[in-house]
């Protein structure tokens, strides 16, 4: 037994012990924290508004990420565009916010729903997958970089889940079937989905000028 987890037998996984989820609620707070001291503004009136804005970003993303259309048995969901929240702070305010934010919303979506099978799958599928969604912050200055930031940073996510899933996951294939296959698939069966309704959203014209005057607004 751990001060942190504890190995439950019946379920072949670790469960968090109540110090593992308040050590888990520091480490979010502080890496939320470090969006406001490693922001590029030099005034603290745009740095807090920064913290505020990607605070907000991670509560809509946790809201709409219990809006399920379809779930999956091992983790996964097609929900209400909540990836796109974490996506859009990315676009907002640059990598470093965008995947300072991804994280701590990673340690967030942790500590209401963990499953943990070891450490490193724990790492993988919470705040490095969740973390890649700040990859759109490579395309903020870019025309249609809220697109192609949504584009790379949900493929981001689908990447570590699927090295997680072909690493831990595996054993659940199918007989007979490739587990990389498999987990390319299982993946793919809530990812996608959710990333082609965010592009056809973000393609209509009247949500692509809300988008950009709440950019502009944010970075005032």
């Amino acid at each position: 037994m751990s001060f942190f987890v504890t190995y439950s037998p019946e379920d072949y996984e670790y469960l968090l012990t109540p110090a593992g989820y308040i050590a888990l609620i520091v480490l979010m707070l502080i890496v939320l924290s470090a969006v406001f001291f490693l922001s590029r503004s030099t005034r603290k009136q745009m740095k807090t508004r920064q913290l505020v804005i990607s605070a907000l970003a991670m509560a809509l993303a946790m809201v709409t990420s219990y809006i399920k259309f379809a779930s999956l048995p091992f983790g996964g969901s097609i929900t209400l565009f909540s990836m796109f929240f974490i996506c859009f702070i990315g676009y907002l305010y640059g990598l470093k916010a965008g995947l300072l934010t991804g994280i701590a919303y990673g340690i967030l979506q942790l500590i209401i729903e963990p499953y943990i099978y070891s450490p490193v799958q724990m790492l993988m599928d919470y705040p490095l997958a969740f973390g890649a969604l700040g990859l759109s912050g490579i395309f903020t200055a870019k025309k249609n970089g809220l697109i192609m930031g949504c584009i790379l940073g949900m493929l981001g996510r689908y990447l570590f889940h699927v090295i997680s899933g072909y690493i831990f996951f595996g054993s659940y294939a199918p007989e007979g079937m490739n587990p990389m296959v498999y987990t390319l698939g299982y993946n793919a069966t809530y990812i996608l989905p959710e990333l082609a309704a965010t592009i056809v959203l973000l393609c209509v014209p009247a949500i692509r000028k809300g988008l950009a005057q709440v950019k502009i607004m944010a970075n005032e």
